[in-house]
């Protein structure tokens, strides 16, 4: 071992009349722990609650929408989606049918929300529409019959069940010989989905692409909705489709429709990293208060290790070991006390949140790499800048004037 190093692991350890200067170690090392964990947790809770929403959105809505930049609607959908489908990445297209609607059952009870017209011909909404499927059953939707799929909130608001009756009211009314009357349809309810986010839970149905075109009176589609192979990839598949398309048409992407929601969510992790990190700032001041006591307390052994011809970098590597040991202690048993925290709660799911206004049910937590690393880093940063300067000024003793005194 370094004689630096053995020295300065050496002036860890005081005894006798000097133990308190170990109880300044102790509250270094136990302010450096704290930080680093109250760190890690912090970021591992806002990027897995940020990761959670996405992946709900993700899987709850089309990757991309496309619209005619001209009309309310698409005349020619079935032109417009077979040129989509041959962009690269991909999976599908499909035109949908948007339209606001009233929901009332009879008895009494009345919810707003939205009705969805969608193409369950095609495979993959097919596909996706069954995995959300919690009750009843898609075949009489899919195969063309009166019926309609309401998301699980909203048939518990409606008090409704499988094979029920909800009468859907439009908000654009249809011209008569008496004038302007609502347009009103009755269905069955054929079953309910669930999509994870409580808001669309509690505002969506689903009717085939026909029932919807006929309710809301319209001849083409709304617009069309995409999925892609990797969601992430939709700024670049949405630049290929809007090409294919040409000015006439406008994409927006999941990421865009989404933006202010994680924007808002990546400055709070901000701002909390910013805020915890304080708490490694006052350990950093423990461990300057440690060197600072440390060096006035062992000026005497200076001054002789310096007359037997240690240089002054030596000096200074003994203190900066100290330092530094403190630092990397403290870090490592931060780490591990966190990431054993991100398995617990990940693993056991012990915060539970309000589906209804955190739109998922539990607190996941997910640390990246670059998280980790930037943790690690900033804390070993500070302890460094809180290390050399008592460091420097040791080494800078001069023998002769410690001697003189001691």
């Amino acid at each position: 071992m370094p004689f630096e190093v053995f020295m300065g692991l050496r002036y860890l350890r005081a005894r006798g009349q000097r133990t308190n200067l170990s109880l300044f170690v102790w509250i270094g090392v136990g302010g450096v722990f704290l930080g680093v964990a109250a760190l890690i947790v912090v970021l591992a809770t806002m990027t897995g609650f940020q990761e959670g929403i996405r992946d709900r959105i993700i899987a709850a809505n089309p990757h991309l929408l496309v619209y005619h930049a001209g009309r309310p609607g698409l005349a020619d959908a079935a032109t417009v989606t077979a040129r989509i489908t041959e962009v690269p990445g991909v999976r599908s297209a499909t035109p949908f049918v948007h339209q606001q609607a009233l929901f009332t059952r009879s008895g009494g009870g009345a919810h707003g929300g939205l009705i969805r017209g969608i193409d369950l011909t095609a495979p993959a909404v097919l596909e996706d529409v069954t995995r959300q499927l919690r009750s009843g059953s898609i075949r009489p939707v899919a195969d063309g019959e009166a019926g309609i799929l309401l998301g699980r909130e909203l048939a518990r608001t409606l008090g409704v069940m499988v094979g029920d009756e909800v009468t859907v009211i439009s908000p654009e009314g249809a011209l008569t010989a008496v004038g302007m009357v609502p347009r009103m349809r009755r269905y069955p309810v054929a079953g309910t989905f669930e999509l994870g986010m409580y808001e669309l839970d509690a505002s969506l149905a689903y009717l085939s692409l026909p029932a919807a075109r006929e309710f809301a009176g319209q001849e083409g589609a709304s617009g069309i909705e995409v999925k892609l192979l990797d969601p992430f990839d939709a700024k670049r598949v949405g630049r290929a489709v809007g090409a294919a398309l040409g000015l006439s048409y406008w994409v927006r992407d999941w990421m865009d429709m989404n933006r202010s929601l994680f924007a808002a969510l990546q400055l709070e992790k901000l701002a909390l990293f910013v805020i915890v990190t304080i708490i490694v700032l006052v350990a950093a001041f423990a461990i300057i208060g440690h060197l600072v006591l440390l060096v006035a307390e062992k000026r005497k052994e200076i001054g002789v290790l310096k007359a037997l011809g240690a240089s002054g970098r030596s000096i200074t590597v003994v203190f900066f070991t100290v330092g530094m040991t403190i630092g990397v202690a403290g870090t490592l048993a931060g780490s591990a006390l966190g990431l054993g925290l991100i398995w617990a709660q990940n693993t056991y799911k012990i915060i539970t949140l309000a589906s209804d206004v955190y739109q998922i049910s539990y607190l996941p937590m997910k640390l990246t790499l670059g998280d980790g690393l930037m943790v690690i880093g900033a804390t070993l940063f500070l302890s460094f800048l809180a290390t050399i300067i008592p460091a420097r000024r040791a080494g800078a003793l001069e023998p002769v004037d410690v001697l003189r005194y001691e």
